[in-house]
């Protein structure tokens, strides 16, 4: 039996604020002192194909006096939550202030990691793999995950996902975060951000190639990262590592531009040199581990999505320099004749990148042409999963299958690419006419309820009963598999770090062993270090449900209107 709940909580204003419950009947809600401040009923019972239960909605929209609740049957409460303003800003700070936790080649200190501190890590140089003798100054970057690898295509898409939560809403990334760089005049998400392409500007070659990767031969144990003294190689050149790196470094150009010009210069002389690489080399040079290294391998099978992110990012990175961007728009309708799919932000896809970039300019450089095809994906996508919203009682746009390794990024992608579909359709919402404009705003609605059943989900309202943001809920899971919390002898983890999430297809011993075949993929989930195919964490995950976090706090800060594309950081 259980209440489920968003356990962090939910907007006054909210015209509904949803729970899941086990059994139906009468409920009510009630504040610290234990008085009632509303009753209501369950909705009808729902066959919920994600977690095999008989579960029944709850909705309690019209309490709306700010407070901490918990909402109680006969027989069980749920956890507290909040009812009030701007109810995400803790944890959206948070999953931005975790990254710094993350940094390689520095040393963290008490004033700013408070106990989480350690000493500078991974200092020596590197060994370029298959170089004899040759090494790379390369300190600096973001550990990637639980291990202390760094690596491009991740740091590309986490650094994407952040510049454009950025660009779209500004408003939700006031506040300082006490990092080294925090009061500097820059928002620190871009202080952030610059700390790992600060990081991948080394990797780059004279030629243009990137390097794919920078690991040490086999994962380290579970010690602390100044006591990983490994050598660390640089892995050979992918056209995956210099599509995603010529993108990454041509968006950041133009983000940078306005707060640090000599670091947007350099940022787009490395774009466009990369790009020359992938000019005279249009065929796929794909990465595979040698063999004997077990460090993450991040491999694909197609480099055309990585291609099509940097054709748009150059094409808008020109025409912003008033340069000739036909070359790049030819690129993007070469790729996009082939039928590729532009809807996902994953590292293994990116294509949605190339989307966002084409539709959340606001000079309309790619022409209605290319626009009308990254559009019409994305609105056709964004109702496919608002439809998935309509067949479970937690209204998410997920199916079982979608449990996979790092369900919660496909949770939070799908909110990125509902947060989309919103842009695009409130962008043109003025010039429609009157029953073409109600039609939009409709639209425009369900997405947003979808989007914040995806953030209820991830803070509490599902069935393991855990928030899957660490220090945030009453029930938030505590241990990552993440190096640094199991060997820092603290009990409690850095908050901020979101789970890897249920996977109905385990893929690590302890998991496989503990989870019954044919348990329904949403219990599929253990709170163990050792669950590193249910519960690692990694920095494109927290930046995925950034983005998610700050579009809401975005509509919540400035009225629903505040999700129109009106901003030109990039």
């Amino acid at each position: 039996m259980a209440i489920m709940v968003n356990q962090v909580g939910y907007e006054t204003n909210a015209a509904s604020k949803k729970a899941v419950t086990s059994q139906p009947g009468s409920y009510v809600l009630k504040n610290a002192a234990g008085e009632v401040i509303w009753k209501g009923q369950a909705g009808d019972a729902v066959q919920d194909p994600l977690c095999g239960e008989t579960l029944y909605p709850l909705d309690f929209g019209d309490a709306k006096t700010a407070g901490r609740y918990y909402l109680e049957n006969a027989e069980e409460r749920s956890d507290t939550f909040e009812i009030g303003k701007d109810v995400l800003a803790g944890v959206h700070n948070a999953m931005v202030k975790a990254l710094y936790f993350q940094r390689c080649g520095c040393a963290l200190e008490e004033k700013y990691a408070g106990p989480y501190i350690h000493a500078a890590c991974h200092m020596a140089d590197s060994r370029v793999y298959g170089e004899e003798g040759h090494s790379l100054e390369a300190r600096g970057g973001w550990h990637d995950a639980g291990d202390y690898g760094r690596y491009i295509t991740p740091g590309a898409v986490t650094v994407g996902h952040l510049l454009y939560a950025y660009k779209l809403y500004p408003q939700s990334f006031r506040e300082l975060l006490n990092i080294p760089e925090s009061g500097n005049g820059m928002a620190d998400v871009l202080n952030e951000c610059r700390y790992e392409l600060e990081w991948m500007l080394k990797l780059q070659r004279k030629d243009g190639g990137v390097y794919h990767k920078l690991t040490a031969w086999r994962h380290a144990p579970f010690v602390m990262p100044e006591e990983d003294l490994d050598p660390f190689y640089a892995y050979p050149v992918s056209s995956m590592a210099v599509a995603d790196f010529c993108a990454c470094m041509a968006l950041a150009a133009r983000a940078y531009d306005s707060v640090d010009r000599v670091f947007a210069w350099r940022m787009e002389a490395a774009a466009k040199l990369s790009w020359q690489w992938l000019e005279e080399n249009p065929e796929p040079v794909l990465f595979v581990n040698p063999q004997g290294s077990n460090t993450g391998e991040y491999g694909d099978s197609t480099d055309a999505d990585e291609r099509l992110w940097a054709a748009a990012e150059m094409m808008l990175l020109a025409a912003r320099r008033g340069e000739d961007s036909q070359k790049y728009m030819a690129g993007l309708r070469q790729i996009l004749a082939s039928g590729i799919a532009v809807t996902d932000f994953g590292w293994t896809d990116v294509a949605g990148f190339a989307a966002m970039a084409v539709l959340t300019d606001f000079r309309q450089v790619a022409g209605e042409e290319i626009r009308d095809i990254f559009r019409h994906q994305v609105l056709e996508e964004a109702d496919r999963l608002a439809d998935l919203g309509t067949r479970n009682v937690f209204a998410m746009a997920m199916e079982a299958g979608d449990f996979c390794w790092g369900s919660n990024m496909v949770v939070t992608n799908r909110g990125i690419l509902l947060a989309l579909a919103c842009e695009i359709l409130q962008a043109g919402i003025k010039g429609m006419p009157r029953d073409q404009a109600q039609e939009a705003a409709a639209r425009i609605a369900r997405y947003q309820e979808v989007i914040q059943a995806q953030a209820d989900y991830l803070l509490g309202k599902n069935i393991t009963g855990y928030s899957f943001v660490t220090g945030y809920g009453e029930h938030a899971y505590r241990h990552p598999h993440l190096r640094t919390t199991a060997a820092d002898g603290i009990d409690e983890p850095m908050a901020g770090w979101v789970s890897g999430g249920p996977n109905g297809k385990p893929g690590d011993e302890l998991a496989i062993r503990e989870i019954p075949a044919g348990t329904p993929p949403m219990k599929c989930y253990l709170d163990r270090e050792e669950c590193y195919s249910l519960n690692e964490m990694t920095i494109y995950w927290n930046s995925s449900a950034v983005f998610v976090t700050a579009f809401l706090r975005g509509r919540a800060l400035a009225g629903t209107d505040s999700g129109r594309i009106h901003t030109d950081h990039c």
